[in-house]
């Protein structure tokens, strides 16, 4: 017999490779490591867009008429496939794969392909003539020519709508194979678009360019991106339209509730939108402080979120009601500790993280200042945010979408109130403080729900881990804090900084810098002292330890 030479260990560098492979099958964690980094690259050209945005449209009726454009498509897309096509996909995918029937499954996908496609489109020329009136009156506070510009956006968003959800179909089958490689491309391309049509038509086009970089960017980063993976991984397009077939009817019944049940994270822009329409540039500044705030969101909850929802539906399907259990309640105890932990940072740091992102141009200081307290005020709810996502695809992954649904329905009749009383009482810092109320309770009534129906227990969540990650937050979060303003008091004292042309770029930059090292020094320590294993699981999980 001949004895084969033992193989040589693959190099950290080929197995990263591996990694960003377009056909790599993942694990739970590589999938959060890929998204999470995506994420941060994301965030990275999303913030550059802001500040190009921000330098050359600063913050006023323009950007506020440009923000508030996505509305009316969102609402379509909300209300005709639910918002979240590509989460009920993977579990009813997920249920076809378990019983030997993949190629029925595509089937079904492609029924609702055709069926939803031809729907949006419909919907789409339909709402052309109310994008005006739409506008008007979600936006009271628009004078004429405003509500024009806005409305004309509107317009050519719309279509945005279709390839989103075109992207979003093509993309399921893909999670369901745990290939995550294209839905970490498409916000980093989307972003790019925007950025791209922004600075080649903004001279012809003005605000607007921004709208039809956005539209690009769902065409080429949802809709081309995912079409080309799902030819890759040999699934082909079909024409089939039999809406008596079972899994539409499967699909349906998971869709419905998505379709006619609101949730407070879609509409909280709706909301401070509203009031916010009343004072020119607060939509742009609340939008902007909501951009910061996304940018860890994303790499938190976001990213383990949508990693985790085909493991989730794949544990469901199979019956392993233990084990995810098991895996929500970790997740969530996770992304929660470290919430906690970031907000501090996010919070101790948000005027030199907005100046350096946003300052300069046309957005002026007290622009600056505005954005960073709304920024500030966001983070507190960090934690409520990434626990609510991953409680939300808990229900999904277990084809449970009625009662999310009924219940986020009824936390807005009770959170819309405190969104007038916050606006009435402290102007539009009130808007984000009643939005960290609402996404609290949305975030405790999620998880009092899963409990109840012993989905997942409360009493299996790491109480004791988050409580030390608040401790080191609120440590940490205070030592930097201390240390930015001295660090800010100093640089005004100083008569050659005040000289210096962009001076505060470099005192943004310095700031940033030592605040990020004596919290990280501070935390860690903390952690260690109270007997934290986050440090050290961290370090090791990511191969440095």
């Amino acid at each position: 017999m001949e004895v084969q030479p033992p193989q040589r260990p693959r190099s950290r560098w080929a197995r990263f490779l591996d990694v960003l492979h377009p056909a790599h099958a993942h694990s739970a964690f590589s999938a959060s490591v890929l998204l999470a980094a995506s994420s941060a690259v994301s965030a990275l050209v999303g913030l550059a867009r802001g500040k190009y945005i921000a330098w050359i449209f600063g913050a006023g009726p323009q950007t506020d008429a440009y923000m508030a454009a996505f509305r009316l498509p969102d609402l379509m897309n909300n209300f005709l496939v639910g918002g979240a096509v590509s989460i009920t996909f993977v579990t009813l995918l997920n249920r076809y794969r378990e019983n030997g029937e993949e190629a029925e499954g595509e089937r079904v996908l492609f029924i609702v392909f055709n069926l939803m496609t031809t729907v949006l489109t419909a919907a789409s020329i339909a709402l052309l003539s109310l994008a005006a009136p739409f506008v008007h009156w979600t936006n009271p506070g628009f004078p004429p020519a405003q509500v024009a510009l806005c409305a004309h956006m509107t317009r050519i968003l719309l279509p945005a709508q279709i390839f989103l959800f075109a992207g979003s179909v093509l993309g399921a089958p893909l999670l369901v194979r745990k290939q995550f490689a294209y839905q970490a491309a498409t916000p980093i391309l989307y972003n790019l678009s925007i950025i791209f049509c922004g600075v080649a038509l903004h001279r012809r086009f003005g605000v607007s360019a921004l709208a039809i970089g956005a539209t690009a960017g769902f065409f080429f980063g949802s809709f081309v991106l995912n079409a080309w993976g799902a030819a890759r991984a040999g699934i082909r397009y079909r024409r089939a339209l039999d809406l008596r077939h079972p899994g539409v009817r499967i699909w349906l019944a998971m869709t419905l509730p998505l379709m006619f049940g609101f949730t407070l994270p879609f509409l909280d822009q709706y909301f401070a939108g509203f009031y916010a329409s009343h004072g020119a540039g607060d939509i742009t500044r609340l939008a902007n402080a909501k951009q910061l705030f996304s940018a860890p969101l994303s790499m938190l909850s976001m990213a383990a979120g949508v990693a985790s929802m085909p493991f989730f539906a794949q544990l469901w399907a199979a019956r392993k009601r233990y084990e995810f259990a098991v895996g929500v309640a970790d997740a969530v105890s996770r992304v929660v500790a470290m919430g906690l932990l970031i907000a501090s940072l996010m919070m101790a740091l948000a005027h030199p993280i907005a100046d350096a992102i946003f300052g300069g141009g046309r957005f002026t200081p007290a622009d600056v200042r505005q954005t960073a307290f709304f920024f500030a005020l966001y983070a507190v709810a960090l934690f409520a945010w990434s626990a609510q996502a991953i409680y939300a695809r808990a229900f999904y992954a277990a084809g449970i979408t009625w009662l999310p649904m009924l219940a986020s329905t009824a936390i807005l009749f009770l959170a819309f109130p405190l969104y007038g009383a916050g606006y009435a009482r402290w102007g539009a810092a009130g808007l984000a403080i009643a939005s960290d109320l609402g996404i609290v309770l949305q975030a405790v009534t999620l998880a009092v729900l899963l409990h109840q129906r012993r989905m997942v227990s409360l009493a299996s969540l790491d109480f004791a881990e988050m409580g030390r990650c608040l401790l080191a937050g609120v440590a940490a979060g205070a030592a930097t804090g201390l240390l930015a303003w001295a660090l800010t008091s100093l640089a005004h004292l100083l008569p050659a900084a005040a000289a210096l042309h962009h001076a505060h770029d470099w005192i943004d930059a310095v700031i940033l810098l030592a605040g990020v090292a004596l919290w990280t020094l501070v935390a860690k320590w903390t952690l260690e002292r109270s007997g934290s294993a986050l440090p050290r699981v961290t370090l090791r999980r990511l191969g440095l330890g």
